[in-house]
């Protein structure tokens, strides 16, 4: 489909396999910022693990959609960030899109007041605000290793 067709209709995949690349990118994160949190922050607070892995998100989810068009969960599942137009998202897009990654009830929040808005389905809310959709590539079966050729007749 073509990024700058206004996508009208709620399509369930599409969401499932975000939320996939979000625990995907969240177990990854959330590993880090334990490592960190034992390490540095231990005789802190135990209530600050959660700011801990939800900065730690926001810089990942910068870093990663700028330069790479998506995280390591979204390519995994042939997902990409761009803007409405097709081109690369920039930094201030990036943090605008990525700012409710900081706490998991504002990710939720932000997904639900996309869904249930209306625009583009695909976005949310977020999304819209800076100006970017997130698209797939390729389908999820193509990033799995294509079956064993037979082998050549003799």
């Amino acid at each position: 489909m073509e990024a700058t067709a206004q996508n009208t209709q709620f399509d369930l995949g599409h969401w499932v396999l975000r939320l996939i690349a979000l625990v995907i990118d969240g177990i990854i994160l959330y590993i880090v910022g334990a490592i960190l949190f034992f390490a540095l922050l231990l005789p802190l607070d135990a209530l600050l693990l959660p700011l801990v892995v939800g900065v730690l998100m926001l810089i990942y989810f910068l870093f990663m959609d700028v330069n790479w068009g998506g995280t390591l969960g979204k390519r995994i599942l042939g997902l990409r960030v761009q803007t409405v137009n097709g081109g690369r998202i920039n930094y201030s897009q990036s943090v605008i899109r990525n700012i409710s990654k900081i706490h998991p009830l504002l990710i939720l929040l932000d997904w639900v007041v996309g869904i249930a808005t209306p625009g583009d389905r695909r976005q949310k809310y977020t999304d819209r605000i800076a100006g970017v959709v997130v698209v797939q590539t390729q389908s999820f079966a193509a990033v799995a290793p294509p079956p064993a050729s037979p082998p050549p007749a003799s």
